[in-house]
C-alpha cells in the first residue's frame, strides 16, 4: 500500500505506474482518493479547531461562574457561552463520524492502488512478457522416452489419485512409500539448507485472521486463493509467508534485530480459482501441498541485496539436486499489486522440453509493512517501515516432477543426489516396483 502523502504529492507518477501495470480502470481512483483525503484533512483540521475552542470556552465558563458570585449578571453570559459549547460539541460529533467514514473510504481505495514497481521491471501485460535472464545447468533431453510424472510415481507404487478423488475430489493426492519419503526428504533437506544459510527455522500457524489476510495480499489474490473457515474470522494459509509476515502485525522492531531471516514449513491450501479446472492426472496444480519458504524482514536499503540473495539460494538448492533451472524476471502486468519486483525460478522438464515454475521470489518493499503497521525504531529513535521479502525454497510435489524427470534413468530407476541420501536412509537409487 502506498503512502497517501506520496499519492498526494506525486499523482502523475502513481497514474503512470498504474498504466505500466495495465490497470487503466484504476486511474480514476487517484483523483478520487486525493479528493477524499482533502475532505478528511479539512474535517480533522475543523475538529481540532473546535476542540481547542471548546477548551478555551470551558475555561471561560469557569471564570464567569466564579465572577457570578459577586455579579449575578455574569450567569446569563455563562449560559450564552454554554450554548456555544453545546453547538460545538454537536458539530464535533458530526465531524468524528465523518472522519471515520472518510478514513475507511480512503483506506479502501489505497488498498486497491498498486505498489510502485522497481524501474528494472520489464513492462508487459501478462506472463508472456516475462524475460529470461539466465540459465543454470545444461537442459538436456535423454535418448529414452520420459513418462508422465504420475506414471513415474505409479511405477514405485507411490501415488493414488483415484482414492484421493473419492475422499476429497480433484486436486488432492495420496503419496506412498518411497515417493512419500522422497517428498519429506526434499523438505527436510531444504530446511537444513536454509538453516545452514543462517535462517531461523519456524513452524507458523496454518490459519490467520482476516486483518492479516488484508495486510499480506491484494483482494484479487485473496478471492482466487484463500479458503475461509465458515462462521469464524479465520482463513487457511495459501503459503506460510502469510502467517510469517502476520507475526509482526502492529509491532515496533528494534533496528538491531534486523535483518530477520526466517525459513518456514507449512502446508498450503489454495482454491486455484480461475485455473480452468484442476488437472485430474497430475500433481502440478493442486489444492493442498507443502512448502519450505524463505522470509526476510529488513531495512529498506538492504531489500534489493536480499532479493538477489534469495533467488540465488533457490538456484543453488536446485542445482545441488541435479536440476537445471533458469531465472525469469516477471513483467509489470504479471506482478501482484503489493510487489515491487519479482522473479520466477523455473525448472527444466525433459519430458515437455521446456521450463516450468518451481519458485517465486518477491520484494514487496514497504507494502505489507504499511498495511500491517510493521515499524522499525532506528538508532536515532525515529520510526520507519520495514521491507519484506519472500521466496519459495521448495514446494513438493510440484518440485518432485522436476526431480523425477531430471534424475530418471532408462531402466526406470531414479538416482538420488548425494546431498539427499542422508534423508533417504542412504539410498542411492529408487528401484521401480513395476
Amino acid at each position: 500500500m502506498l503512502d497517501i502523502k506520496f499519492v498526494r504529492e506525486n499523482p502523475e507518477a502513481v497514474r503512470e505506474n498504474i498504466r505500466k501495470k495495465f490497470q487503466d480502470a484504476k486511474l480514476p481512483l487517484v483523483d478520487k482518493v486525493i479528493e477524499l483525503d482533502g475532505r478528511l484533512r479539512a474535517a480533522i483540521t475543523e475538529a481540532n479547531d473546535l476542540r481547542a475552542s471548546r477548551n478555551a470556552l470551558s475555561k471561560k465558563i469557569g471564570a464567569l461562574m466564579g465572577q457570578a458570585k459577586k455579579d449575578p449578571s455574569k450567569l446569563a453570559e455563562a449560559e450564552e457561552v454554554k450554548s456555544q459549547v453545546k453547538a460545538q460539541a454537536d458539530r464535533l460529533a458530526e465531524l468524528e463520524v465523518l472522519e471515520g467514514e472518510l478514513e475507511r473510504d480512503v483506506r479502501d481505495i489505497m488498498l486497491k492502488l498498486p505498489q510502485m514497481i522497481d524501474p528494472s521491471v520489464p513492462i508487459g501485460p501478462d506472463d508472456s512478457c516475462n524475460v529470461e535472464v539466465q540459465r543454470f545447468g545444461e537442459a538436456s533431453i535423454p535418448d529414452f522416452p520420459i513418462p508422465y510424472h504420475t506414471e513415474i510415481m505409479e511405477s514405485f507404487g507411490g501415488i493414488d489419485l483415484d482414492a484421493a478423488r473419492r475422499v476429497a475430489g480433484n486436486g488432492f493426492y495420496y503419496l506412498l512409500g518411497d515417493i512419500a519419503r522422497l517428498h519429506e526428504a526434499v523438505l527436510a533437506y531444504a530446511r537444513d539448507f536454509m538453516i545452514d544459510k543462517g535462517f531461523t527455522y519456524v513452524i507458523p500457524p496454518f490459519m490467520i485472521h482476516g486483518a492479516v489476510v488484508e495486510g499480506v495480499m491484494s483482494f484479487a489474490e485473496m478471492d482466487g486463493m484463500m479458503y475461509k473457515i465458515e462462521g469464524e474470522d479465520l482463513y487457511l494459509i495459501g503459503t506460510s509467508e502469510h502467517s510469517m509476515i502476520g507475526r509482526f502485525i502492529d509491532q515496533i522492531l528494534p533496528e538491531e534485530q534486523l535483518p530477520m531471516t526466517l525459513t518456514s514449513y507449512s502446508p498450503c491450501f489454495r482454491k486455484e480459482k480461475g485455473a480452468h479446472g484442476i488437472e485430474e492426472r497430475g500433481v502440478y496444480r493442486i489444492h493442498q501441498f507443502e512448502k519450505q519458504e524463505m522470509i526476510v524482514v529488513c531495512r529498506p536499503e538492504e531489500s534489493m541485496d536480499w532479493y538477489e540473495k534469495l533467488w540465488r539460494y533457490s538456484v543453488e538448492l536446485f542445482r545441488s539436486l541435479d536440476i537445471p533451472v533458469r531465472q525469469l524476471d516477471c513483467c509489470s502486468g504479471d506482478l501482484a499489486d503489493l510487489k515491487v519486483k519479482s522473479c520466477d525460478i523455473e525448472a527444466w522438464s525433459p519430458r515437455q522440453q521446456k521450463y516450468f515454475e518451481v519458485c517465486s521470489c518477491s520484494n514487496l518493499g514497504d507494502a505489507q509493512a504499511r498495511r500491517l503497521k510493521i515499524r522499525v525504531r532506528g538508532a536515532d529513535g525515529k520510526l520507519y517501515l520495514a521491507h519484506t521479502l519472500n521466496n519459495t525454497c521448495v514446494a513438493p510435489p510440484r518440485m518432485l516432477i522436476a526431480f523425477l524427470e531430471n534424475n530418471l534413468s532408462a531402466d526406470g530407476s531414479v538416482d538420488i543426489p548425494q546431498v539427499l541420501r542422508p534423508y533417504m536412509g542412504g539410498k542411492e537409487k529408487l528401484i521401480p516396483k513395476k
